[in-house]
């Protein structure tokens, strides 16, 4: 790995207050790769060899049962994943592929629980990091149970609304296909969901979105932060 990479590590709050030393023993099994569009990283049900962090590009977490498949989540710039399976040396709970061209960095999974057991402060920042996964899917699982497809559709574009600037007009950052999975949803219930947002103001053109009337659209969302905010 090459010593401009070295930052984007140390930056990261997993790793930005353990000891030099820590740091510089993960580190030295640690690589950086550069990965196409479409490449599978980790295969659901085998062994964690690394914990993977997005240096850049998109990355979606997905799991599959039974011939169906179902997106988990969709990861970014600094994410790190399967950090859980890496601490637990156990399988990998999802599949990993790019969505996008991609450069990640890997750490070895044996040197991650190895500093685990002697840095104290980067145990903290795991137990943090896995507390705050812990909660994310918490409220994923609450706002699956008890919101209609409808209000879940609603609070996700209220949400990247907010994320990219609280702009009336934004581009949805992954494909309807995607979208509907994530949600909880058919393709086929997204676009009758999104039909069903007209009358709040939202218009939905292909990836392009307009919300005209934010106020009604926040009336029927009823965004509470023990769902929707992601920093609690």
């Amino acid at each position: 790995m090459r010593e401009s990479d070295i930052p984007a590590i140390r930056s990261l709050e997993l790793f930005r207050e353990m000891a030099d030393e820590s740091f510089a023993e993960l580190v030295r099994g640690a690589y950086v790769q550069n990965f196409p569009p479409n490449m599978e990283l980790i295969v659901e049900g085998d062994d964690c060899d690394f914990l993977h962090i997005v240096v850049d590009g998109t990355v979606e977490l997905f799991a599959n049962w039974s011939e169906r498949e179902t997106a988990m989540t969709i990861l970014r710039e600094g994410a790190t994943f399967i950090l859980a399976a890496a601490i637990r040396d156990a399988p990998n709970l999802m599949s990993a592929r790019t969505l996008e061209r991609s450069r990640i960095i890997m750490v070895p999974a044996e040197d991650l629980r190895r500093v685990f057991e002697q840095d104290h402060a980067f145990a903290r920042a795991v137990v943090m990091e896995l507390a705050y996964c812990y909660r994310g899917v918490i409220k994923g699982v609450k706002g699956l149970k008890l919101r209609t497809s409808i209000e879940r559709l609603a609070n996700y574009l209220l949400k990247w609304q907010k994320k990219l600037g609280s702009n009336s007009r934004f581009t949805l950052p992954v494909e309807k296909r995607r979208l509907a999975s994530i949600l909880g949803m058919t393709p086929e219930n997204l676009s009758r969901s999104i039909k069903s947002l007209r009358p709040y103001g939202v218009i939905i053109n292909g990836l392009e979105v307009e919300i005209t009337k934010p106020d009604a659209l926040k009336a029927l969302a009823k965004p509470t932060p023990l769902i929707d905010d992601p920093r609690s």
